[in-house]
C-alpha cells in the first residue's frame, strides 16, 4: 500500500513541461497507489468548472485513469484555484477536501492543509484569502461572464506578482507559532502542506512531544512528493522536471 501527496503545479498552458511531467508522474507512480492527494495550487488559475479548457480535459481525463486503476483521488483549494469545485472532480471520482483535514495515514493521525493559511505574518494576503474564500464572494464570482473572470484571473496574477516581489522573505513562510497552534488544536503530530515552495522535513515540537511538517514543493524545476508506507516514516522525494 502506498499513499501519494503532491502541490504546487501550478499548471498551466504554457508550461507543457509541467503537464507533461505530471502525466509521466500518473502512469509512472500513482496508477494503482491506495491514494493521491494533491494539496492546493493544482493549476495556475481556476475560474470556474464552467471553463473546461483542453489541458484541463486532458488532465481530468489522465486523472480518470488513475481512478480507474483503483487509486483514490482526493484534491485541495490552493490559493490560486480556490473556486476548483465538485463538478470538475465528478469527471475523475474526486473527493474535494476542506482545509484543513485529518486523515489517518496508516495509524498515524496527519494533518493535511495547504499551507497559506500559515503565514499568518502577511497580514494583508491573509484579509484578501478571507475575502476570497468567503462563499457569497464566490458566488458572486462565479455568477460574472467567463470573458470577466478570465480577466479577473490575469489582473490578480499580476497584483500578486507585485505584491510578493516586494515582501520579506519572513512574511511568505509560515508562522512558527501557527504551525505549532494549529497541531496541537487539532491534537497531531504531523503535517504535510504546500504552498511556500520551501519544501523540506521539520521537527518541532507540539502537544509536548515530538512533531514534524513535511513541506512538499512546487513543480517549477523539480517534481517532488511525499511517498507514505504502513510501518515507514514518509519520505520526502524529488527527482528533475525533465
Amino acid at each position: 500500500m502506498t499513499t501519494l501527496f503532491i502541490s504546487d503545479l501550478h499548471l498551466e498552458e504554457s508550461r507543457p513541461d509541467i503537464t507533461g511531467a505530471f502525466l509521466g508522474f500518473l502512469e509512472k507512480r500513482a496508477m494503482g497507489v491506495e491514494s493521491l492527494y494533491i494539496l492546493g495550487d493544482f493549476f495556475e488559475a481556476w475560474i470556474g468548472d464552467d471553463e473546461n479548457t483542453p489541458l484541463q480535459q486532458q488532465i481530468a481525463a489522465a486523472l480518470d485513469e488513475v481512478r480507474g486503476s483503483g487509486t483514490r483521488i482526493f484534491l485541495m483549494h490552493g490559493n490560486r484555484d480556490f473556486l476548483m469545485g465538485n463538478d470538475y472532480c465528478s469527471r475523475f471520482d474526486g473527493t474535494l477536501l476542506e482545509d484543513p483535514a485529518v486523515i489517518d495515514l496508516y495509524g498515524t493521525p496527519t494533518l493535511l492543509m495547504h499551507g497559506d493559511s500559515l503565514c499568518t505574518a502577511d497580514v494583508e494576503y491573509q484579509k484578501f484569502r478571507a475575502r476570497m474564500r468567503d462563499p457569497q464572494m464566490q458566488k458572486m464570482m462565479l455568477a460574472r461572464p467567463l470573458v470577466e473572470r478570465q480577466q479577473m484571473a490575469r489582473q490578480l496574477r499580476e497584483m500578486s506578482m507585485a505584491k510578493n516581489q516586494g515582501k520579506a522573505e519572513y512574511i511568505m513562510d509560515v508562522t512558527p507559532e501557527e504551525v505549532v497552534k494549529e497541531v496541537q488544536a487539532h491534537g497531531i503530530q504531523q503535517l504535510i502542506h504546500g504552498h511556500t515552495h520551501r519544501p523540506a522535513i521539520h521537527e518541532l515540537t507540539a502537544n509536548g512531544s515530538p512533531a514534524k511538517r513535511i513541506v512538499l514543493g512546487d513543480w517549477d524545476k523539480n517534481v517532488w512528493w511525499v511517498e507514505a508506507k504502513p510501518g515507514q516514516e514518509p519520505q520526502l522525494l524529488q527527482e528533475p522536471l525533465n
